[in-house]
């Protein structure tokens, strides 16, 4: 496998002036940043793993770089995390240092690490020397710590061609090049955010512009000043739709861009619809998780910047697109039995093999035999196939799977009809135990007035006109405010009755 970075291995010009990297006003070209990696890297030497303080930084950017440059696996800490679960990841991962910038406050689960400073700024070039010959490909890049959702977080080692892999598919799925300026302002402690938002524009010799923190008027300043591509998460482009009507120069900066892309949860249809009508751009979905990396997206055209591949038009909610090339996906029956169906209805679980994929839960034997159903890795997540082969998905296995009445029912097409109904802002869908049925489908509803919600009779009537009779909510909760995590995904075990 060639250098994870091209741009800045393929010779000794420390003088590059393309830009690489941008944060705010900080700026990196790339022999700026390849004087920066070069001179952090011989720090980095016989360390078996390295911690990164993943803040929305030039840093963090410089030290994941570095870090992969010198072939040093690197963890990606979210300095939100609480203690506990920060002392757990530490324990675990046990790191021999953490990068940091210079004057960032760690928290005590890390006080007995050596620390490492991570300068990233222009004066990084005074010295740079040569830089480490890169492992091979099966060797770890990152290790990636789960959501902890049914347990303690576990570290997904992602080896480096799986890092290559998902990039190189990306940018055939998305005509992604060189000329390309991202634009977002994710969390760098995830794989959306690091992986495809940091080292995708690196890989490709492109740049990337860092808001630091989400704001539309960040979005419009810089789409406006030459960025092409958008990357976010729902919630985001739900505030960008409801700034629209008042901004005619967001929608003018939106529909300047060549590609709006969203992932980490399903884009309600709602929000797609109110983008497309003010900027005439669709927003691309794409599905991934940590342990895969990228499996599916719906591809664009690489001759016309807003028009999506035939065939792969996001014509239904949920519709994620075709798998990646080199991704092989299947769905399975409960009892591993693979479905054939490509009928737009039948429900199976995603399972998944390819180069993609992580090697190991670190220091869990047990928990990555049990993520594999031999070769295929087991996502949790359900969904059907179309005719054309596209994927959509109706939501996770252990919380989105609904059996009622002897059917199999994917709480995400429910919540994309709720959000259809005008008086609906947000909604989530979940199961009950129920003695009649097994399970009853329970709807979680904000509603656009909270004066006047609408009743829930009108939403079974709602669901029901557009899905089937047995798939309308058999109980409505209203509440002021879905619970969400960093990455906008809606924490349905928050809910209760």
């Amino acid at each position: 496998m060639s250098s994870l970075f091209p741009a800045l291995t393929a010779g000794p010009d420390h003088d590059d002036p393309r830009p690489a990297l941008r944060f705010g006003e900080r700026a990196l070209t790339y022999g700026e940043l390849r004087a920066a990696a070069a001179v952090l890297a011989p720090r980095l030497a016989g360390a078996r793993r390295v911690a990164v303080w993943a803040a929305p930084t030039a840093e963090t950017a410089v030290a994941v770089v570095t870090a992969l440059l010198a072939g040093v696996p690197a963890v990606p800490l979210n300095p939100r995390t609480g203690e506990r679960e920060l002392t757990h990841i530490v324990t675990d991962s046990a790191p021999d240092l953490v990068l940091a910038a210079p004057g960032d406050a760690l928290p005590a689960p890390l006080a007995a690490l050596p620390r490492v400073d991570v300068t990233a700024t222009a004066g990084a070039a005074a010295a740079p020397g040569p830089l480490p010959a890169e492992p091979g490909p099966d060797a770890a890049a990152l290790v990636v710590y789960t959501s902890g959702t049914t347990g303690p977080p576990k570290g997904a080692v992602l080896p480096r061609r799986a890092v290559a892999a998902t990039l190189d598919a990306l940018a055939d799925a998305w005509a992604w090049t060189a000329e390309d300026v991202l634009v977002h302002a994710l969390p760098l402690f995830h794989v959306h955010g690091l992986v495809l938002g940091i080292l995708g524009p690196l890989r490709r010799g492109g740049c990337v512009r860092h808001l630091g923190r989400f704001s539309t008027d960040g979005v419009r300043r810089e789409l406006a000043a030459g960025g092409t591509m958008l990357f976010g998460v729902p919630t985001m482009y739900h505030r960008i739709a409801e700034a629209l009507d008042t901004d005619p120069e967001l929608a003018k900066a939106l529909a300047g861009a060549r590609l709006l892309v969203s992932g980490s949860a399903a884009l309600p249809l709602p929000d797609h619809e109110r983008i497309t009508a003010a900027t005439g751009r669709r927003v691309v979905e794409r599905y991934g998780m940590t342990e895969t990396l990228m499996l599916c997206s719906v591809g664009v055209d690489p001759g016309a910047s807003d028009s999506v591949r035939p065939g792969a038009e996001p014509e239904r909610p949920g519709s994620v697109g075709l798998p990646l090339r080199g991704v092989e996906l299947r769905l399975v029956e409960e009892d591993g039995t693979p479905i054939a169906a490509y009928d737009g209805e039948t429900v199976g679980e995603v399972q998944v093999r390819g180069p993609n994929l992580f090697t190991e839960y670190l220091n869990r034997p047990d928990a990555t035999a049990a993520a594999f159903d031999g070769d295929w890795f087991r996502t949790g997540d359900m969904a059907v196939r179309d005719a054309d082969g596209s994927v959509r998905l109706v939501g996770r296995k252990a919380t989105d799977l609904i059996k009622s009445g002897g059917h199999k029912i994917g709480a995400g097409e429910i919540e994309n009809a709720l959000l259809d109904h005008p008086a609906v802002r947000e909604a989530a869908v979940t199961g009950e135990p129920d003695a009649d049925l097994g399970e009853r489908i329970v709807a979680w509803v904000v509603p656009a007035d909270p004066g006047a919600p609408p009743t829930a009779d009108e939403l079974a009537d709602h669901v029901s006109a557009q899905l089937a009779p047995h798939k309308r909510p058999r109980a409505v909760r209203y509440l002021e405010a879905l619970p969400r995590n960093d990455m906008g995904k809606v924490m349905k075990r928050a809910l209760h009755g």
